[in-house]
């Protein structure tokens, strides 16, 4: 399968500095299949869907140019050719562009969808955004049980899509977070969504600057499970995997090396 590294939406949260919205687009025998979304027309239409605290905080962009749907039209295809959104979470800025695709299947765990759509707690309430689901998207729950993969207890083979996807939980960063296994051909990509923010994390060094680290625990709905996952994927990027490639959702050196080294 041939896969996309989109950035779709640049953010600069305060003291951090510019960050990426990490998206992939795959050409797969199903029609096209996306990694999170991004932002999306809508947020760009009316940013207040962001929520306007979180925007001062997060400072997103908001260009259209940068949203999927956009890019896949400059790609050649079609809104309607993506078949499946599968969603690490359902943090605004990985969900937005949900709505330009309203036809598509969105695959998410059965715990996310219940803490941010039918049961969230108080801290949920805050931090999810229903608008961004308002437009009724067809989701799809998975319970993720049992099955393992290269290490982590907990993942299930996206057979509705095809072969090549493997959802594989990793609760810390929200309550049902998840990563996202890819079937590049030439690699396997593991987008580990907001499991970790920083290339040192998996591998010591440069180290994670403060404030990068300081805001990844701020939005942690689990600061212990958050720490514990960074170790795990730590011991996974140790291993050194040839046909393994570590990705996370806002980092631009990982975005960059992933665009540099994707085949084409």
């Amino acid at each position: 399968m041939k896969v996309h590294h989109l950035n779709c939406g640049t953010i600069r949260p305060t003291g951090v500095g510019t960050m990426v919205c990490h998206v992939l687009l795959v050409e797969s025998a199903d029609g096209l299949v996306l990694v999170d979304t991004g932002f999306g027309t809508h947020d760009c239409e009316d940013p207040n869907r962001f929520g306007r605290i979180r925007s001062r905080f997060i400072r997103p962009n908001f260009d259209r140019g940068e949203t999927a749907l956009n890019q896949i039209r400059q790609l050649g295809f079609r809104r309607s050719d993506v078949r499946h959104v599968v969603v690490t979470h359902f943090d605004a800025d990985h969900i937005g562009g949900l709505a330009d695709f309203p036809d598509a299947l969105v695959h998410v765990t059965t715990t996310e969808a219940f803490g941010a759509m039918r049961s969230p707690s108080i801290q949920e309430r805050i931090r999810f955004r229903p608008p961004q689901w308002a437009h009724g998207p067809r989701i799809v729950e998975h319970d993720i049980d049992g099955e393992a993969w290269r290490g982590f207890a907990a993942a299930k083979e996206l057979t509705q899509i095809g072969p090549g996807f493997v959802l594989v939980s990793l609760p810390g960063h929200t309550r049902g977070h998840a990563c996202v296994a890819v079937d590049a051909g030439h690699r396997w990509l593991l987008h580990a969504g907001d499991s970790f923010y920083h290339p040192g994390t998996l591998a010591g060094a440069p180290p994670v600057p403060k404030w990068t680290a300081r805001l990844e625990m701020l939005v942690a709905s689990d600061k212990q499970k958050v720490k514990q996952n960074h170790v795990r994927l730590a011991e996974l990027y140790r291993r050194q995997d040839p046909d393994l490639m570590i990705l996370c959702s806002h980092d631009v050196t990982l975005y960059e090396q992933a665009r540099a080294t994707a085949q084409t």
